[in-house]
C-alpha cells in the first residue's frame, strides 16, 4: 500500500470516528428540557410577584 493509500485510510478512520462522536453531542434529553421548562415558569413567577408589589407600592404612596 502506498503512502496515498495509507492517508486514505486514515482520513476515513478520523471521518468515521468524528461522525460516530457527533451523534451524541447535539442530542437534548427530556430531563433538560423539563428543567429548562421549570427554571423559566419559576423565572416568570417571580417577575410576576415582584411586578406585583411594585406597582402595589406605588400605586399605595400618597403624592397629594
Amino acid at each position: 500500500m502506498g503512502i496515498f493509500g495509507q492517508m486514505w485510510e486514515y482520513y476515513a478512520l478520523r471521518w468515521a470516528a468524528q461522525r460516530e462522536r457527533d451523534c451524541d453531542r447535539g442530542e437534548v434529553s427530556a430531563t433538560t428540557i423539563v428543567l429548562a421548562a421549570a427554571l423559566i415558569a419559576l423565572a416568570l413567577s417571580v417577575g410576576v410577584i415582584i411586578t406585583d408589589k411594585v406597582r402595589n407600592k406605588a400605586n399605595s404612596l400618597d403624592l397629594g
